[in-house]
């Protein structure tokens, strides 16, 4: 049960990359990077295999040249020594396209996320987070617990790859070139700066450091030295980290005494256009039917602001009432599912009940999937943005709009079924 466990944390830390400001994602590379034969392996590398490597290390040294001549500025001896043998990882590329919280449905990543178990030790954690810091920033400590646990299991797996070659790796790519270029210009002065040893400027895949797992950008703007040593340790010292991811989340604009949201029950007859529309205050939901589950009652401040009905899995599953403090933890990860997990946790430690809804057993959607359908919806009329091969709000939008044009219930869920019918369409 613990290696389970591990392995369900690992997966969780290469994928949670804080954002502040958020980056939206660009189209994702077509091939991966071929993995080279580790040192002193005996088996002979093909030809076009080798061709390739050559091709790609030229390519990569190309990209490195250029990126000191945009970003090097003084510095550019300083980061050409960082950068100096660096190589791209292939399997930074692979993770890449394949991040749990955007290729599962919410129902199987947050049953992941949100164990038993990790509720528990969550709690047992809670006198960790400093009082001084919930009443600086105002960020409850179940939120912050949350954080913690998800990104890194309470610090113990905080990702071990070269933070500098990650990002290196990332811009090369293509995908995300402009952020990943500004982040590793951040990482690089990180370590010129003599914050962190370059040896210990570890982290996930994705460039997330430490045990609320931080982008550079956010380290050198929003960490904080808590424990008044005189430097910022979100690695090795839990109060940084958490004084940091609190700073975050209220320079994100969290708003005191107030939930992140709630489980709604939705009538029938719903209108399910109304969907991750406009937020409405909680009156103009309450007169269309909307209840929210186990009696509960929002507080006058919740009432009034405007809140957003979610449908993580589709008219089958669980429906919600999304305050802005959901969009606030959005701002760390921008993923419905992540925020949905760190929310519905914090509830767990705060002793509020479970969900009444249930999840459907819906199946991941193939990257294939997911962008032959953004594909077929443009193809047809139905603007989804960027084709990303990520199911986010326009794709979502797009959907809802064929699927009221098609006579269905305009709940925007794209299942694995949903996704092979559009293609078969166009």
């Amino acid at each position: 049960m613990r290696l389970d466990y591990r392995l369900v944390l690992i997966a969780c830390v290469s994928a949670c990359a804080p954002m502040l400001p958020s980056a939206p994602p660009a189209a994702l590379p077509a091939d991966p990077l071929p993995v080279a034969p580790a040192p002193g392996s005996s088996g002979a590398v093909p030809a076009t295999a080798a061709v390739t490597d050559a091709a790609d290390a030229a390519g990569f040294e190309g990209w490195k040249q250029g990126f000191l001549a945009r970003k090097g500025g003084t510095r550019r001896d300083a980061y050409a020594l960082q950068l100096a043998d660096l190589t791209p990882d292939p399997e930074v590329i692979r993770l890449d396209r394949n991040q749990p919280e955007f290729s599962r449905p919410a129902g199987a990543y947050i049953a992941n996320a949100v164990s038993g178990a990790r509720i528990a030790e969550a709690r047992r954690r809670l006198e960790a987070v400093p009082w001084s810091v919930t009443q600086r920033f105002g960020v409850p400590s179940e939120i912050l617990v949350a954080i913690w646990g998800l990104e890194s299991s309470f610090g113990q797996v905080q990702g071990s790859k070269d933070v500098i070659r990650s990002l290196a790796t990332l811009a090369f790519d293509g995908r995300r070139r402009d952020w990943a270029e500004d982040q590793l210009k951040n990482a690089l002065d990180i370590v010129i700066d003599g914050r962190r040893d370059r040896s210990g400027l570890l982290g996930s895949w994705a460039g997330a450091m430490g045990q609320t797992q931080f982008m550079p950008d956010n380290y050198l703007r929003l960490g904080i030295d808590q424990s008044g040593d005189g430097k910022v340790d979100i690695w090795g010292t839990e109060s940084d980290a958490l004084a940091s991811a609190a700073n975050l989340l209220a320079q994100a604009g969290w708003k005191r005494g107030q939930s992140w949201g709630h489980e709604v029950q939705l009538p029938a007859g719903f209108d399910y256009a109304l969907a991750e529309a406009d937020g409405r205050p909680w009156r103009f939901w309450a007169d269309r039917g909307v209840s929210l589950t186990r009696g509960a009652a929002l507080s006058s401040d919740e009432a009034a602001e405007n809140g957003v009905i979610l449908l993580p899995q589709g008219a089958r599953g669980p429906a919600f009432l999304a305050l802005p403090n959901h969009y606030v933890i959005r701002r760390y990860n921008n993923s419905v599912s992540y925020a949905l997990a760190i929310g519905l946790m914090a509830d767990g430690v705060a002793g509020r009940p479970g969900l009444v809804g249930t999840w459907p057993d819906d199946g991941p959607i193939s990257r294939e999937q997911r962008f032959g359908a953004q594909t077929a919806l443009a193809r047809l009329g139905y603007d989804p943005g960027v084709i990303d091969g990520v199911i986010g709000s326009g794709t979502r939008r797009a959907l809802r709009q064929w699927q009221i044009a098609t006579g269905r219930v305009p709940d925007g869920y794209l299942t694995p079924a949903l996704a092979d019918e559009l293609m078969r369409g166009i």
